[in-house]
């Protein structure tokens, strides 16, 4: 492994004055690609002009940027640390230009950055994908959890939207509800001690699974129970929606989770979905974007459609 060839510049001026924006598409679909063939056919440009961008890229910037290895390219650590930063930078910028012009869904072209936790991935984005294969096939989406788990961070760190449980009131970020979410209890198909129907003293017999993505504080369950003078033992916490349900399927446990969630399951492993034997509050799931892309014609467009979906998941 070996260092590419480098032709400093020792010229001290503002680096983004000397390149041009292709240079940075370039950069982004090198750090994504780690292949100069792969990323100029991102691009739809040849190796040569993708090649000539990142000469220029290590003159102004004075780094490397890239080294062999292997069959592909390792970035440096400067390379990796722009990573982030410069695909939020250049998706902003798709944003601002795209921002107050027409959409046209079936011909517009354009990517969404969604933060979203494993939950509503499963339920909403499969019927999303869906009607965007169907009604613009030219929108790309960039899904990933919201920053320490909160949707709202997701948002003003540059999420176009964000799906949220809880969240609080910030400035700069608009919200809907998207619907209401109930609970439901799931257990094996064959779990030995339960029957037809869930009773509470069955419930507080049998030991519990918990969806615990952020760690400690109180449940809704916990307070339900604690407001009746009984108490539930959990014998697994764990942060994943989507492994609980099949560790309840091959186990004794019980799981007290989003209806939509076991119904989800309920299809996809052997688990029944039962009715809590206790009153539990429903929640409401909603849809966070910043202020900035209210009147965006785009995003307009794609908040109604993921309100839409969600009415009919």
């Amino acid at each position: 492994m070996g260092y590419f060839h480098m032709n400093m510049n020792p010229a001290h001026t503002d680096p983004l004055s000397r390149l041009a924006l292709h240079h940075l598409y370039a950069l982004d679909a090198l750090l994504q690609a780690r292949s100069v063939t792969r990323a100029a056919e991102r691009l739809g440009l040849t190796q040569s002009a993708v090649s000539h961008s990142l000469r220029q890229l290590r003159e102004v910037l004075e780094d490397p940027l890239f080294v062999r290895a292997g069959d592909g390219l390792e970035p440096t650590p400067r390379a990796a640390q722009m990573r982030e930063p410069l695909r939020q930078a250049l998706h902003h910028l798709g944003s601002v230009l795209a921002s107050g012009a027409g959409w046209e869904p079936a011909t517009g072209r354009r990517a969404f950055l969604i933060a979203m936790g494993d939950l509503h991935m499963l339920t909403l984005l499969p019927p999303l994908l869906t009607r965007l294969r169907a009604e613009a096939p030219g929108v790309d989406l960039d899904v990933r959890p919201p920053p320490e788990g909160r949707p709202e961070l997701g948002v003003l760190q540059g999420a176009d939207l964000a799906v949220a449980v809880r969240s609080p009131q910030v400035t700069g970020v608009r919200g809907r509800t998207l619907f209401e979410e109930s609970f439901a209890c799931m257990v094996r198909a064959d779990h030995p001690a339960v029957g037809e129907v869930l009773d509470l003293e069955t419930f507080l017999r049998l030991d519990h699974a918990l969806m615990s993505p952020q760690g400690g504080g109180p449940t809704v369950v916990d307070t339900a129970l604690a407001a009746i003078g009984r108490s539930r033992r959990v014998m697994l916490k764990i942060g994943y929606f989507l492994a609980a349900p099949l560790i309840v399927a091959e186990s004794d446990l019980i799981l007290t989770a989003p209806r939509s969630l076991a119904d989800r399951f309920a299809g996809m492993a052997p688990i029944r979905v039962l009715p809590p034997p206790l009153a539990l509050p429903p929640f409401a799931v909603r849809m966070l974007w910043p202020e900035r892309l209210q009147e965006d014609a785009g995003h307009r467009w794609l908040r109604e459609l993921v309100a839409e979906v969600a009415g009919h998941r």
